[in-house]
This record gives C-alpha cells, sequence and structure tokens, in this order.
C-alpha cells in the first residue's frame, strides 16, 4: 500500500465519478483515487438517456456544459398497454448520449480535478476501525462502491443483491432514423406487463433502442431469454431494425434502498438506485454519487450522514414510486393516467418529474387518474356484462 487514499470511489459510471469530482470539489487537497475494471472509452448497456434532471446535477458538479454538443429531444410520445397515447413537448428538454462518450467525459472531468484514475478490478475487502482495505494493496477512509448491478463490493460488504422481484432485464441497440427526429417514443406491452420498448434519439441519425421486462416475466415465459428480448423488441418497432444489441440487468429501487456498510457507500446501480416505473437511473447515480463524494469527505461517520443526505434528497420521491410501481403491476392503472396525461398537460409534466426525476404526486392529481383507472374499469365491466 504506498498511501492511505481519503476516498477510494469503485466504479468510472456517472455514480462513481460523480462522488470523486465532488470529494475534489468539497475538499481539494483530498487524495481521491477512481478505480474501474475497464479502460475508458468503453461501451455500456443503457438506454443513454440523460434527462433535465441530470443536467442540473452536472452544473452542480462543475461541468454545465458536458453535452452540450449533443442535440436536445424536446418531445415525448408514450403508449400504454391499452393503446392510450400521450404526445407532447416536455418542459425541459432531455438529452441521449451513449454511454461510451458520457462516461468518458465524465472521467476525464473528474482527472482534470486532481482525481487518480486507474485500471483494477475489485476483488477482496477487509474492513479495519478507520479504513478500508481493498486487494491487500489499496487502503482508504472511505470507499464508495458505485460499480454497477452486479457489484462486487456490495456482495464483499455482505448486502445482498436486488430480489428478482424488483429486477428487470433489457436488451438495448441503436437503429438508424430520421436525422430531424427529436421525439422520445416509449411504446408500452400488455403481454408480459410491466414491459416496455423504447426509442431515443440522439441527434445524428440514429437513436438507441430497447426493450425491457421484469425478470420473474421473462422467466416465465420459459423461453431464452435472447429469444424473447429480441423478438419483443422487434414486434414493438418493427420499422427500427436493432444493431449492436446488448443485455444488461436493472436492480429496481425497493422503496428504502441499503446505503452501505461501515465505511463503505453505495452509489447509483449498486445500491439499487434505478427507477421502478421508468427503468431511469443516470440522474439516480449522479445525485447519490454526488451526495457519498459529500458525505466522504464532510463526516467523520460518513454513513449516517450519507443516509440523511439519501433520505432529504430522494426519500418522499422513492416512497412515491415504490407505491406507483405497485399500482403500476395493473395496466389499467397507466392506460388511466397515460390517458389523464393526454387532456391534462401538468399531468404529463408531472408524470415525466416522476419518471425522470425526482418528483412525488399530490393528492388531487393521484385521485383524477384514480377516477380515471375506476371509470375505465367500470366501463370495461359494463362491455362485457
Amino acid at each position: 500500500m504506498d498511501k492511505i487514499w481519503d476516498v477510494v470511489v469503485v466504479g468510472g459510471g456517472p455514480a462513481g465519478a460523480a462522488a470523486a469530482i465532488r470529494a475534489r470539489q468539497l475538499r481539494p487537497d483530498a487524495r481521491v483515487l477512481l478505480v474501474d475494471k475497464a479502460d475508458f472509452p468503453r461501451d455500456k448497456a443503457c438506454g443513454d438517456g440523460i434527462a433535465a434532471h441530470g443536467r442540473e446535477e452536472l452544473a452542480l458538479l462543475g461541468v454545465p456544459d458536458l453535452i452540450d454538443d449533443y442535440r436536445p429531444a424536446r418531445g415525448l410520445s408514450v403508449v400504454s398497454p391499452g393503446g392510450a397515447r400521450v404526445t407532447a413537448a416536455v418542459a425541459r428538454p432531455n438529452h441521449v448520449v451513449p454511454r461510451a462518450v458520457f462516461d468518458a467525459r465524465l472521467v476525464e472531468a473528474a482527472r482534470a480535478r486532481g482525481v487518480e484514475v486507474r485500471r483494477h478490478r475489485v476483488r477482496g475487502l477487509a474492513a479495519r476501525a478507520n479504513r478500508v482495505v481493498l486487494d491487500d494493496v489499496l487502503a482508504a477512509r472511505v470507499v464508495v462502491a458505485a460499480d454497477g448491478a452486479n457489484s462486487a463490493v456490495r456482495r464483499l460488504i455482505g448486502v445482498p443483491p436486488s430480489p428478482d422481484r424488483h429486477t428487470a432485464i433489457a436488451v438495448r441497440g441503436y437503429a438508424e432514423v430520421p436525422a430531424d427526429d427529436d421525439v422520445q417514443f416509449i411504446a408500452m406491452q400488455r403481454d408480459g406487463w410491466p414491459a416496455y420498448a423504447w426509442s431515443f434519439p440522439i441527434g445524428d441519425g440514429t437513436a438507441n433502442v430497447g426493450f425491457g421486462m421484469m425478470l420473474p416475466r421473462l422467466r416465465a415465459t420459459g423461453r431464452p431469454g435472447r429469444e424473447v428480448l429480441h423478438g419483443r423488441l422487434a414486434e414493438l418497432l418493427p420499422h427500427l431494425p436493432a444493431r449492436d444489441l446488448r443485455a444488461h440487468h436493472l436492480p429496481l429501487s425497493p422503496g428504502r434502498p441499503r446505503p452501505g456498510a461501515g465505511r463503505v457507500l453505495l452509489a447509483g446501480d449498486a445500491a439499487s438506485l434505478i427507477n421502478p416505473l421508468t427503468g431511469e437511473g443516470i440522474y439516480y447515480a449522479l445525485l447519490s454519487g454526488r451526495l457519498a463524494g459529500e458525505a466522504a469527505v464532510e463526516a467523520a461517520d460518513p454513513l449516517p450522514a450519507y443516509r440523511r443526505k439519501l433520505a432529504g434528497a430522494l426519500g418522499r420521491h422513492l416512497r412515491t414510486t415504490d407505491l406507483l410501481s405497485r399500482a403500476a403491476r395493473s395496466p389499467g392503472f397507466i392506460d388511466a393516467a397515460i390517458a389523464t396525461a393526454a387532456r391534462r398537460k401538468e399531468v404529463f409534466d408531472l408524470l415525466v418529474d416522476v419518471g425522470l426525476g425526482a418528483g412525488t404526486v399530490p393528492p388531487p392529481l393521484a385521485l383524477a387518474v384514480a377516477r380515471r383507472w375506476l371509470w375505465n374499469g367500470v366501463r370495461l365491466r359494463t362491455r362485457h356484462a
């Protein structure tokens, strides 16, 4: 061991880079090491969507112009499981940036701020009284584990992985689209619900396309995962033949994620911080990484501080998404929500804020959706009576 680091961040994705950048922002003299098993740039299976909420996090990290060269997507079109459709302009534009580009830029931003970056795969961890030792060669006062859905560090500290009922699986590829396409499209599927396909234009004549569903639903088909995922993507987006298809797991938030153990803080996918309604994870990653970086250099006992920060930033929101994801097990609920959003722009904006940011649902709007849901159910029963 050459030194004791103030912070070692494991994983160079958005959560890890955000943690490293924030730690150096707050303490320019802090010794911060960022390790990843891969060199950058590298591809990462993901929807590539960066909402306006993520742009706000980039500004807080001091890199507000990181993705300014990518054209914003100003429209969103959603088709519900039952065929209800809403198409509208979003209140604030979203961006789509391939992870091979986005992650590499964030790592370079961390390096430019004095973070040391190394290639290293973590295989062992030992907790000491006031430090954590990784692989007998790296010692840190605090470790931020941002090593993804299959986090090795989470396993090493004894935090169980996301259970299957809270895990989705998706396949992602790229397809050709008109160069002027700037509308993000989501097509939900009743078969195997919850399940949906997406097309997110990048702005260069290509779009990130994919299909995702819950892992238990996939297994219940009794068919090979590749066959199901690729087949349903082609079925829902037949006009967008995809290339470079790669599958990935999404550990969805259970409402109260485990933030870590001892002097190890979990961030991003490693903390199961993925929106259970939409599968969005980049905003959560940037936010949780930033908060972990703050706690790592500000607090003598970082884990309680990090837990409080997460609860303050996401507590009500995560309870909201957990409750809504339970209601959304009924495709009729989503039909009602989309139908209401098509008639009321404030409901559309709220759904975007809940699905892509840290929004919550005011009771009057929840009541409006519930009324539509019940009315649709009454009409359906009357039709079949």
